[in-house]
Order: C-alpha cells, then sequence, then structure tokens
C-alpha cells in the first residue's frame, strides 16, 4: 500500500527519538555534575584554607607566647637598638595575629606571605634569645665573680673580727694584769678610844682594813684609795666627796693616799667617823683606784 510507513521505519524514528532524548538528558546530567564538582573543589579549597589560617593563627599564637616569655628578660638589654627592633618585632606579631583573627585572610598568597613573616619573625626571635641568654651567662658570671669577692671580704672580715678579739682579749688582760688588787677586807666597829666595839649602834668609828699584795705590773707611784661604805637601809655613808667611775662622778665615804711601790703592803686602814646612830644588819663595804672596783664585800653587824 502506497503512502504508508513500514513497521520497521516507525522503530527507527521511535529509536531515533529516544536516543536524543537520552543524549540530552546525558548532556544536562554531565553538566551538573561538572557544576557539583567545581563547588565541591571550592569548597574543599576553602576548607583548605581556612584550616591552614587556623594553622598560621596558632603558630603566631605560639610565636607570640614565646616573646612574651622573654619580656622581662629583653627589658635589661643594655643595646637600645637591640631593644627596638626586639619591640618592633613583638609589634610585627601582635599586627598579624590581629589580621588573621579577624578573618581579612582569603587567599592562598597571603597565607603564604604570612608563613614567610613567620618565618623571618622566628629568626629574629631566636636572635634575640640568644643575645638575652649570653646576658644572662654574663650576668652569672658577673654575679658569680660578685659572690666570690663578697666570700673573700667575709672572710677577710671575720679574720679582722678575730684580730680584733684577740686584741681585746689581750688588752683586757694586760689591763687585768695592772689592776691592782686587795684581799684581807674587814670591817669593824670601834669604840671612841679605838677599841673594837661589839654593839655597832654604840660605834664611834668604822675602820675599814685590807692588804695590797705585790704586783709587779701594776703602774707604780702615789694610788689613791675610795671607801664606799652602804648601811642596811641602802644608803651611803658619806662625807669625803666624789670621785668619777666609768665617766660618773661617785660620791665616797673616805678616802686615803698610799705610795705603790710594787711590793705587798698589808694592814692598810681607813676610817669613816660615825655621824649618826648607826643600824644592825648587812653593810657593803667597796673600795676603787685608778678608776677599778677594787673590792665589793658584804658584813654584818651586831647590835
Amino acid at each position: 500500500m502506497k503512502g504508508k510507513m513500514s513497521p520497521m521505519i516507525i522503530l527507527i524514528i521511535v529509536l531515533a527519538v529516544l536516543l536524543l532524548i537520552a543524549v540530552g538528558f546525558g548532556v544536562t546530567q554531565v553538566a551538573s555534575l561538572k557544576s557539583e564538582v567545581n563547588e565541591a573543589r571550592l569548597q574543599n579549597e576553602e576548607l583548605q584554607l581556612q584550616n591552614e589560617q587556623l594553622q598560621l593563627s596558632n603558630e603566631f599564637d605560639m610565636l607570640n607566647a614565646e616573646f612574651q616569655q622573654y619580656e622581662d628578660q629583653a627589658q635589661r638589654l643594655a643595646n637600645d637598638t637591640i631593644l627596638a627592633k626586639y619591640t618592633a618585632a613583638k609589634a610585627k606579631v601582635e599586627e598579624l595575629m590581629k589580621e588573621l583573627k579577624s578573618e581579612k585572610v582569603k587567599s592562598q598568597a597571603r597565607i603564604n606571605e604570612l608563613q614567610n613573616e613567620i618565618s623571618t619573625l622566628k629568626g629574629l626571635l631566636r636572635h634575640y634569645i640568644a643575645q638575652i641568654d649570653s646576658l644572662n651567662k654574663e650576668n652569672a658570671g658577673l654575679r658569680a665573680e660578685n659572690q666570690e669577692i663578697k666570700d673573700q671580704n667575709q672572710r677577710l672580715s671575720s679574720q679582722v673580727q678575730e684580730v680584733t678579739r684577740n686584741n681585746e682579749t689581750l688588752s683586757e688582760r694586760m689591763t687585768l694584769a695592772e689592776k691592782l688588787n686587795v684581799t684581807g677586807v674587814t670591817l669593824t666597829a670601834l669604840k671612841k678610844n679605838g677599841k673594837v666595839e661589839k654593839n655597832v649602834t654604840k660605834a664611834k668609828q668604822l675602820m675599814v682594813t685590807f692588804t695590797i699584795p705585790q704586783n709587779n705590773s701594776t703602774p707604780v707611784g702615789e694610788k689613791v684609795i675610795y671607801l664606799r661604805i652602804v648601811n642596811p637601809e641602802g644608803q651611803l655613808l658619806g662625807g669625803a666627796g666624789s670621785f668619777s667611775f666609768e665617766g660618773k662622778s661617785v660620791p665616797c665615804s673616805a678616802r686615803k693616799s698610799i705610795e705603790y711601790a710594787g711590793d705587798e703592803i698589808a694592814g692598810i686602814k681607813i676610817y669613816w667617823d660615825v655621824n649618826t646612830t648607826l643600824t644592825p644588819g648587812d653593810y657593803t663595804v667597796e673600795l676603787f683606784t685608778d678608776g677599778y672596783r677594787l673590792s665589793s664585800r658584804h658584813f654584818t653587824l651586831k647590835k
């Protein structure tokens, strides 16, 4: 039959249309996949950039911490130029950290620049640390030297003190050797005729006797012996003026001059005339000469 397509042709046409539809769909899918791939790649690159930025920020944090660690020591740098460079480098670190935290870094090129900045600043920090360590070692050496000098001075001071103590001891021994000694000190109450009065309330005189032993170290010459008698009430039996003792003027009961030639003088007597009624009890007798207290004894006089 004319004008009528065969089933074979119709089938071919249908297949051709289906093929075109399939090709069109495939092209559309490929384009969509390409778009998704590109978007995924961009997201990946952005994530990598953010990761590098975060790592960079951490490196700057650590670098800044190192600068802070040496902050106090850096202030002791004697060289003003080095200190100025250190301060500038530290300020640069803070500036770059501020840039990172403000999220202005959006390119790999800037990331690379900042990594180079970190390398440079790390080198500067190592240089400054070396300077600081050198100064610390120098200061440690000076401190050790200073301590050694202090130790030497301490040893010398100890030696001087020891010599001084020895000299003082020697001087004290010499002084003690020169000191006039007295022995056999007694206190006796006397009657008007000079005989012993057993009842102190009736005494007309008090007599103190003593002996000066031989002493070749004592300077010879006139010696004034000062006598102090203190009654049981703690009052001085005075009347003979005063004398100098340990920078003070001390009143005395009586005094006596003797000529000392280095030999023993026995039976020396000093009298005090009674001018009031004496009371029984404990009396203190003291003897002085040449600025020394020669003796201090207690005697009981009865009624």
